[in-house]
């Protein structure tokens, strides 16, 4: 179970070392752009498939943000990279980064999409 955990950890700090690189200007803007997906859904309260579903509700957090984050590596210049993860390192360490503007933005683009759905469904029910 520990190992879990410590799996668990590695997750969070490679995602947060992504958002560092998303950030940085050495990052291209395709690798950005994906990096922005993956991040946005790892960090998202919101899962494409809901954990309550027994077994599918676990396969995004184990296959797809790992995927994700993978693909991602390949994208960003390993330079950058490796400072990120360094940065990464220190500000997980010296406690928990906070970006609450972040959160609002991921929360309204989730509301948005929520919109827009119920918006085609009751255009199918007209």
């Amino acid at each position: 179970m520990e190992s879990w955990k410590q799996r668990a950890r590695q997750l969070k700090a490679e995602t947060y070392a992504l958002y560092l690189a998303y950030r940085d200007p050495r990052t291209p803007w395709y690798a950005r752009v994906f990096t922005a997906i993956v991040v946005g859904y790892a960090f998202s309260p919101i899962d494409l498939i809901p954990d309550f579903i027994p077994v599918l509700g676990y396969v995004d957090d184990l296959v797809l943000v790992p995927l994700g984050i993978w693909l991602a590596l390949k994208l960003i210049p390993p330079e950058v990279m490796a400072e990120s993860r360094a940065r990464a390192q220190e500000s997980l360490a010296n406690g928990k980064p906070v970006n609450r503007a972040a959160a609002v933005v991921i929360v309204a683009i989730w509301l948005l999409l929520a919109v827009l759905g119920i918006m085609l469904i009751a255009r199918l029910f007209k």
